[in-house]
């Protein structure tokens, strides 16, 4: 009955650009302490980013294409998170959960953007390891500091142009009956359903998305770890096979922590059905925790990393001594 409310009152605030309710989480039990859950998440991921990005900075052996890469995934994760969780706090603190047109095309924006940031941030990744392995000796010409960010800046020149076609197909759409939002923000799907008139384009572009950013990406990731194994069958020690996985083992574990949930929401719902409320909590889980993972996972998993940090505190200390 209060949504029912909510959603004729939506309707009639604006004509023509309607005011937005998000219903995610609001017939779910103990979602307050949930809300104070991700509170906890943001701050420890933006503490976990900013520690891994300062290292990565301050250590000059870690300028080089594969830190570069995951600089970038620092980043990344540092803004999927903010473009997710404070909107969240604030609807708990506030209990505010109408939100604008305008405001709700902008959030539908930034927080795909970087969703697949962090989709395309695992390949580029997979891509630093394919020419590591595969191509050792000719690593230092083929991938070096410049294409990498090169190849980072026209990742997202290409996937801001993608985002905007997306939203200003939504954008054209009339909006006449429900404006209750089936989501825990204002996402793509869930709001385009809401439209009056033919969202056909809308359906085969989300689709089209879908395909080049999620399914795309895994088996790009897939093929360059084929790659790999077929390069490691090559090499004859153990102890080559052992070193060479692993320097794998922290990008697989992120691949399996990103993309598993995904997929398994997407197969689940293309074979049953899947209540709601299931879909926005493990959605808003695949977005809020491996922002906080993988920096964690980065700097316990990788050697250049815990080394760099020992040297860090060895520096202190002497500059204390001294002082």
């Amino acid at each position: 009955m209060g949504v029912q409310k909510r959603t004729s009152m939506s309707v009639n605030v604006t004509s023509g650009r309607p005011l937005f309710y998000i219903n995610g989480f609001s017939n779910m039990l103990y979602a307050n302490y949930y809300f104070i859950f991700l509170s906890v998440v943001y701050v420890l991921t933006i503490l976990a980013n900013a520690f891994l990005m300062l290292i990565i900075c301050v250590e000059r052996s870690l300028h080089n294409p594969k830190y570069i890469a995951i600089f970038h995934l620092a980043v990344v994760d540092t803004c999927s998170s903010t473009a997710v969780i404070p909107n969240l706090i604030k609807t708990f603190i506030f209990n505010s959960q109408f939100i604008v047109f305008e405001a709700c095309i902008a959030n539908m924006f930034f927080v795909h953007f970087f969703n697949v940031l962090q989709s395309l941030s695992l390949v580029l990744l997979a891509y630093d390891r394919v020419i590591a392995i595969c191509f050792p000796l000719r690593y230092h010409t083929i991938n070096t500091n410049t294409r990498m960010t090169v190849i980072i800046l026209v990742i997202w020149v290409i996937l801001s142009v993608m985002l905007l076609v997306m939203v200003l197909l939504v954008a054209r759409l009339s909006f006449c009956n429900s404006t209750v939002i089936d989501s825990y923000f204002c996402d793509h799907r869930p709001v385009y359903k809401l439209a009056c008139n033919d969202t056909s384009t809308n359906y085969i572009f989300a689709n089209f998305l879908i395909s080049l950013f999620l399914i795309l990406p895994v088996a790009l990731i897939i093929l360059s770890y084929a790659c790999i194994l077929f390069e490691l069958f090559k090499i004859a020690s153990r102890e080559g096979k052992r070193k060479a996985l692993k320097t794998c083992t922290s990008h697989l574990i992120l691949v399996i922590i990103f993309f598993l949930p995904i997929l398994v929401t997407y197969i689940t719902a293309m074979v049953s059905s899947i209540h709601p409320n299931a879909r926005i909590l493990n959605n808003s889980l695949s977005a809020t925790i491996p922002p906080l993972l993988n920096p964690i996972i980065y700097t316990l998993k990788t050697e250049e990393i815990m080394e760099s940090i020992k040297k860090l505190f060895k520096r202190n200390k002497i500059f204390q001594v001294k002082s």
